[in-house]
Order: C-alpha cells, then structure tokens, then sequence
C-alpha cells in the first residue's frame, strides 16, 4: 500500500502527540502508536505503566482499543513512535494484539520518532508464519 504523505506526516504528528499523554513515571520511555482503521481514521494510544510492573500496557493495545470503540475494525497502518534514537517495534505481545486485527501481509508498520520516519515493514515481516483467528475455524 503506498501512503501518501499528508497521510504519513498526520500519522507521525499524531504517534509523536500521543506520546505527551504517556504514563511513564519508571522508565521515562514515552512511546506513541497512531493507527489507521480500514475507514480512514485514525486512532491513537501510548503506554501506560503501573507501581505493579505487569499491570501496565504498551501504545499498541491503547489504540486498538479505542479503534474498536469507535467502531473499526482493522488496522492498516501502525505508526509507532518513541525518543529515539533507536529504532522501536511493536514488541512481541502488541506485534500478536495487531495480528489479531489485521491481515499480516497488510498491516504496515512504521518506525519513526521525534526526527521523522525511520524505517517500515509489513506485520508479516514482523511477525511470521504467526497464529491467528483463522487457525481457530474448526
């Protein structure tokens, strides 16, 4: 899928904004995710930590969260931001979440942080030869 700018520019403001809204008081590592649902809009989220390490959450599921309360139903594009200047993935638990609500060979997802967009790959890159709902039909 080849994704205009205007559209990649207000992904990466919206990630980079979500990540002012991040609950970080331990690691200080404030990480943003925009995603886009199969209608257009876009949906954010940031990670939330907990005194109870386990208990907090990463941006990802933040996002789908409220895509699918807003009615979506499949992400397109995932745009995840942190400080830089490493490159930051989805980590193995929200790569599984966004499986869940996409189609692998799809889903974009998008690297990028407060310099702009640092790298990109399909959730199938990702995450291959993963399990999801379709090995449930039986």
């Amino acid at each position: 899928m080849e994704l205009p700018q205007g559209l990649l520019d207000r992904l990466l403001a919206e990630s980079l904004r979500a990540r002012d809204f991040a609950h970080v008081p331990y690691s200080k590592y404030r990480v943003g995710v925009a995603i886009l649902d199969e209608q257009g809009r876009i949906h954010i989220g940031a990670n939330m930590e907990n005194a109870s390490y386990p208990q907090g959450w990463c941006a990802e599921p933040s996002a789908l969260t409220a895509m699918i309360m807003a009615g979506g139903k499949q992400a397109k594009v995932a745009l995840v931001t942190g400080p830089g200047p490493e490159i930051i993935t989805p980590c193995g638990g929200c790569r599984q979440k966004l499986r869940e609500f996409s189609v692998p060979e799809e889903l974009i997802v998008i690297a990028g942080d407060p310099g702009g967009i640092r790298q990109r790959w399909t959730l199938a890159e990702l995450l291959p030869h993963s399990f999801g709902p379709s090995h449930l039909n039986f």
